[in-house]
């Protein structure tokens, strides 16, 4: 199998094609609310990046060169960001759990673990589909929303949804696309939001899964969404951990 690295990434042919479907979407989910967007630079620099292009019927041959300008032009959002004052002041919080597992959800805990630029190691994804790029290397979630949700009568605990670290303290609003965490050893940025899916039914006591998607927080009355982070400085985690909103 071919491999296609990009800085300290290494993506599969599958990786690139998803990674370059899903870029207006991730800049579209840093941009936010957000009136003026400051990032609509790098929106319409992607628009013309990605004109006219069929990304899963191009050549393998044309991936790395666009995989390349794509990459670069998604990594300046949070920067740009930063350094615009569009982001949170400083905040912090703890590494509650370090979860991992073989494969599905749920993830359990575990005592450490060593955050590469892929994410976890020793950590699988189980459908390769729709997981496992550099963008999603790690899955962030609140035990404050977790707890929530169990408080009324959702069969959930930390891990239960797949995330990688349980996060504890942070204000789960501003936990959002385009922030930067240092979490231990490791620095992050988060560039997404995780879609549900239905693997989470089992966890909602009527089986809607889709009440964990962004669109509807809402009806939550604040963040509910778990989040992908690209992972920026790689090292170990520990439970305890403290973790920082860094501006």
């Amino acid at each position: 199998m071919s491999l296609i690295p990009v800085g300290p990434y290494v993506f599969t042919d599958q990786d690139a094609r998803k990674t370059l479907i899903n870029a207006p979407i991730i800049l579209a989910m840093m941009s936010g609310t957000r009136d003026p967007n400051p990032i609509a630079h790098l929106a319409s620099r992607l628009d013309d990046l990605l004109r006219n292009v069929d990304v899963m019927k191009m050549s393998s041959d044309a991936i790395p060169e666009l995989l390349a300008q794509v990459w670069a032009t998604v990594a300046a959002a949070p920067l740009t960001l930063r350094v615009g004052g569009h982001v949170p002041a400083t905040r912090n919080g703890i590494v509650e759990r370090v979860n991992t597992s073989k494969g599905g959800v749920p993830k359990g805990p575990v005592d450490e673990a060593y955050v590469g630029w892929r994410g976890i190691e020793g950590d699988v994804q189980k459908a390769r589909e729709h997981h496992g790029r550099p963008f999603q290397a790690l899955c962030l979630w609140s035990a404050e929303v977790i707890d929530r949700l169990r408080a009324v009568g959702h069969p959930i605990s930390y891990g239960s949804a797949g995330e990688n670290i349980t996060v504890l303290g942070l204000d789960w609003n501003d936990v959002r696309p385009g922030v930067r965490l240092r979490i231990g050893e490791v620095m992050c940025e988060v560039w997404a939001y995780a879609v549900p899916c239905k693997k989470n039914a089992q966890w909602m006591k009527d089986g809607d899964f889709g009440r964990l998607h962004h669109d509807r927080e809402s009806e939550f009355g604040g963040a509910i969404s778990r989040v992908y982070a690209t992972v920026t400085e790689r090292g170990l985690v520990h439970p305890g951990d403290p973790i920082t909103l860094e501006p």
